[in-house]
């Protein structure tokens, strides 16, 4: 892990903070439930009622306890003996769907970033090109979100603020237009990314799902392997929702990879675990506050250890 000291400390210390309200929350309740007495059945029952409200899901919340009942059944055990057998169980969960987002074998690497209207989705764009210009990359800004001025001036401040090209129109302006029009311009600026925002509309799904499809079919007009991503930013704040927004941009947008975003807002951080249990989606990005360093890229380990509460 890196440990690089930045403006809120290293990230372990900014993950795990993040994450406090998450872990204090299933933390609290092992330590109600174990400390130094026997783990009988009904204490295992409750153990895994915990998770399930923790939003790590029913399938991952059964394995974890199972776990539990396997390795100290009528025993005495601690409560961090307990959060060891949950990081190891979250990690084997999460582990094989950590991957970074490689941008790599095209120029422009356009990367379409989809969700829900408060998602996120303007934000991360801004903070991934700051992070692709601290490596030495350029990247183009496409304020694809049409319909909300404050998205297109959002997103206008944010490339002010990176060094980054805005390709910007009037609110209400033709999205496949102008994601056409993004792309053009970052071939012409020889730009390593061209990040594209997108309308978040869930509550009208025909017309998103008309207005993604379009955005992509005019990208492959000019470059027939685009979108090289496209990336689903999930707020963790909604919980249980978040399972079903990833069904429903998976069908209309063919995600290839997520990034969670709002999770030190949030005590229901266990909702990752149960949609890499369910939809094995890579996760890229996971973000913990509103700092430009405040988006990571996903490492297993390191949120499995967080969301138990243990120290690294």
């Amino acid at each position: 892990m890196n440990e690089a000291r930045q403006s809120g400390g290293t990230w372990w210390q900014r993950l795990s903070s993040g994450l406090k309200r998450t872990s204090s929350s299933i933390g609290g309740a092992i330590s109600d439930l174990v400390a130094k007495r026997k783990l009988d059945a009904a204490t295992i029952d409750e153990l895994e009622e915990v998770l399930i409200r923790a939003d790590l899901g029913l399938a991952a919340a059964g394995r974890i306890a199972d776990a539990i009942r396997a390795d100290r059944y009528d025993k005495t055990v601690t409560p961090d003996e307990v959060k060891g057998i949950l990081a190891a169980e979250v990690e084997k969960v999460l582990a094989p769907v950590a991957a970074p987002l490689v941008i790599a074998g095209a120029k422009p690497f356009v990367i379409l970033v989809a969700g829900v209207n408060g998602s996120g989705k303007t934000t991360t764009i801004g903070k991934l090109a700051a992070k692709y210009r601290a490596e030495g990359r350029t990247a183009v800004l496409a304020a694809g979100d049409t319909f909300r001025a404050a998205a297109i001036d959002q997103l206008k401040i944010w490339g002010a603020r990176t060094g980054s090209q805005v390709v910007a129109r009037e609110p209400g302006a033709d999205a496949a237009g102008l994601a056409f029009d993004a792309l053009s311009a970052a071939k012409a600026a020889g730009a390593d990314v061209l990040l594209i925002d997108t309308a978040g509309r869930l509550q009208n799904k025909a017309a998103l799902m008309g207005e993604l499809e379009k955005v992509v079919r005019v990208l492959k007009k000019l470059e027939p392997t685009a979108p090289h991503a496209v990336l689903l930013v999930l707020d963790a704040t909604v919980g249980q929702n978040a399972l079903s927004q990833v069904e429903e941009f998976s069908r209309i947008a063919g995600v290839t990879g997520l990034a969670m975003t709002k999770l030190d807002g949030s005590a229901r951080g266990g909702i990752l675990v149960a949609i890499a249990e369910k939809h094995r989606l890579p996760i890229h990005f996971i973000g913990v506050g509103e700092g430009v360093d405040d988006l990571a890229p996903f490492q297993a380990r390191d949120f499995a250890k967080a969301i138990a509460g243990l120290e690294t």
